[in-house]
């Protein structure tokens, strides 16, 4: 299976910190963020990755050429104004079967997305599953409510209240590539709404509850991140 890595971000909320450090390289426990995704990735068994990076990212790109190791990666150099929009560049790596979707800033445990991806192919039918968490510790989680065969009945605003949020990866179908001139036509602006539109056109969403999984956008969350994973990832 191949997978997409969004990594495009400008990591604005951190840079007002005064990190400037590209956020796909900032350190957690002694390794980058980037690394620890592709780790995972390879670990799970994914045989290639696409990857995007920002114009500005002539670090990142070279960190990942210098790696040893883990699965091929294709790199596309795109500054886009919305994770979805870095999801519709990778669109021309990724259309040839489900992949698995991974963003840069999304720490966890490697078990869990190899948990995932088998959870997640007893789905076959699904356009997305979304793995799902109830640690929420984001300014603005994407809150999802579940069916009792996992099916995503609400997402979003209209989930308001689940205890449960995205985990930020996913398995996609390359089907739902059919609704990128919809997507754009509507005006989106972000992954999330892209997630939402499919829901409303009929498109089957499943959630699979993973582990916990920290979110690093402040720099607060690159301490949590940090303990989390030299705790061995203790819930």
């Amino acid at each position: 299976m191949k997978a997409g890595l969004i990594a495009a971000g400008q990591g604005e909320r951190l840079r007002h910190a005064g990190i400037t450090v590209p956020k796909p390289l900032v350190e957690i426990a002694g390794s980058p963020l980037i690394d620890h995704v592709l780790n995972a990735a390879a670990a799970a068994g994914i045989d290639e990755v696409a990857c995007i990076f920002n114009d500005e990212a002539d670090a990142v790109e070279a960190h990942c050429r210098g790696r040893r190791g883990g699965p091929p990666l294709t790199i596309v150099r795109r500054t886009t104004p919305s994770s979805m929009e870095s999801l519709f560049a990778l669109a021309p790596h990724l259309r040839d079967g489900p992949f698995l979707l991974l963003t840069v800033d999304a720490v966890f445990a490697p078990a869990v997305l190899r948990d995932f991806l088998i959870a997640a192919a007893g789905h076959a039918d699904a356009a997305v599953v979304l793995a799902a968490t109830d640690f929420v510790d984001d300014e603005k989680p994407l809150r999802l409510t579940l069916g009792a065969d996992g099916t995503v009945t609400a997402l979003g605003d209209g989930a308001d209240g689940s205890p449960l949020v995205t985990s930020g990866f996913y398995r996609v179908d390359p089907g739902v590539f059919a609704e990128i001139d919809a997507a754009r036509a509507a005006g989106f602006t972000a992954l999330r709404q892209y997630l939402s539109h499919l829901l409303r056109r009929g498109y089957r969403l499943v959630g699979v509850r993973a582990g916990k999984t920290v979110d690093v956008d402040r720099p607060r969350d690159i301490a949590a991140a940090d303990a989390f994973v030299r705790s061995g990832f203790a819930p």
